[in-house]
């Protein structure tokens, strides 16, 4: 059994947009993954800090009214360092134009991780599996049965 001796704080944002969520397809250590935009809390950032500057970085929009939605609340391993436990963080938040955030390219932002590329996935015909990592599929679960209740 490893022993967990680090804390690994993720910030993530969901944008919300005509029925869609933005989510992010990019290369995390040579393996291809969907995942929502954000990434790792600096040493002496607030999680506020972290989304706006995640968002800024990768895809060149400045955050508009964030709302926290999920914070993990169970214990998970790091599928990438297995020393560290993973605690995610995400918020709603909005852009000045959602309609105009690049997708199907590469990430326009310059702090990206390498092949990002964004793209909006429909509400109605998402599903959990659509996220790879164990704490996104949470909280895509709780989009759609949010969306479903609408």
């Amino acid at each position: 059994m490893t022993t967990i001796s680090r804390i690994n704080v993720r910030v993530y944002g969901i944008l919300l947009h005509e029925g869609c969520v933005l989510v992010s397809d990019e290369l995390v250590q040579g393996v291809r993954v969907t995942k929502f935009p954000g990434g790792g809390l600096e040493p002496g950032e607030g999680t506020l800090e972290c989304l706006r500057r995640e968002v800024k970085e990768e895809m060149a929009e400045e955050v508009l009214r964030p709302r926290h939605f999920y914070t993990t609340d169970f214990f998970q391993q790091s599928a990438y360092r297995p020393e560290d436990q993973v605690i995610s963080i995400y918020y709603t938040f909005e852009v000045q134009d959602p309609g105009g955030v690049a997708t199907g390219v590469p990430a326009p932002g310059k702090g990206g991780a390498p092949g990002q590329q964004f793209r909006w996935i429909h509400l109605e015909r998402a599903q959990v599996a659509d996220m790879d990592l164990p704490i996104d599929r949470v909280v895509m679960r709780g989009l759609l049965e949010l969306s479903s209740e609408r």
